[in-house]
């Protein structure tokens, strides 16, 4: 099976391919020019593993939460592309694929929301799969859902914004953290997989982003 998937939720770019076990990938610090790189990133890949969009089996794309703007433009992109080439998509959780990348059995997985708030999940691994202990959620960093046990590795920027105020949260719970890594690309695909062999790629019109929190800025009465 070959899937292309491809992340823009945060202001990290990230495009991969898996072509039949092996992986292709390209990352960029692309801030807010996601527009711009991402289909040049597309092109680079598939050039590289020598496939076209024809080629694949289906689309995988960061589905969020995330940026707004980010998570916009990957869904847009992920769905012109495959309505080009009739193919499925499926949207990936940004803070699962937080936990595929990270080397832990068990993941707090936080990226920094702004606004005081962080978007937080947790997983633990389950055979070859994952287990969701605590759904992805926006909240202040001292309400952030508590998990049973110890062993647990918090990833993503929400532990660079937040740090202090999580590690105090979650106490010796925490094994060790990785704050700078991103949702990647290359994790997606490797998630997606298993859906689109068991045929659960949906068409490309169903395709939305998980936005979770319905507002972007705070009002000045709020601030």
């Amino acid at each position: 099976m070959k899937i292309l998937a491809l992340d823009t939720s945060t202001e990290f770019c990230s495009v991969a391919v898996l072509a039949d076990g092996e992986l292709f990938s390209r990352e960029i610090l692309a801030g807010q020019s996601h527009s711009a790189r991402l289909l040049p990133l597309v092109t680079e890949v598939l050039a590289e593993c020598g496939l076209g969009l024809a080629d694949l089996d289906g689309i995988a794309f960061g589905s969020g939460p995330g940026s707004f703007t980010g998570l916009r433009i990957g869904c847009g992109v992920a769905q012109g592309l495959a309505f080009g080439a009739d193919l499925p998509v499926i949207g990936v959780s940004t803070l699962l694929a937080l936990a595929q990348g990270c080397a832990g059995e068990r993941v707090i997985a936080c990226l920094d929301a702004r606004m005081g708030e962080v978007y937080h999940a947790a997983y633990e691994k389950d055979g070859e799969g994952w287990r969701e202990v605590s759904g992805p959620g926006l909240y202040a960093p001292p309400e952030a859902p508590l998990p049973q046990g110890a062993g647990w590795v918090g990833c993503g920027s929400g532990f660079a914004a937040y740090g202090a105020a999580l590690q105090q949260r979650f106490g010796g719970q925490l094994a060790g953290v990785l704050p700078d890594a991103p949702p990647r690309a290359r994790d997606m695909a490797q998630l997606a997989l298993p859906l689109f062999l068991r045929g659960e790629g949906m068409d490309a019109a169903l395709a939305a982003p998980l936005y979770i929190r319905n507002k972007v800025a705070l009002k000045t009465s709020e601030r």
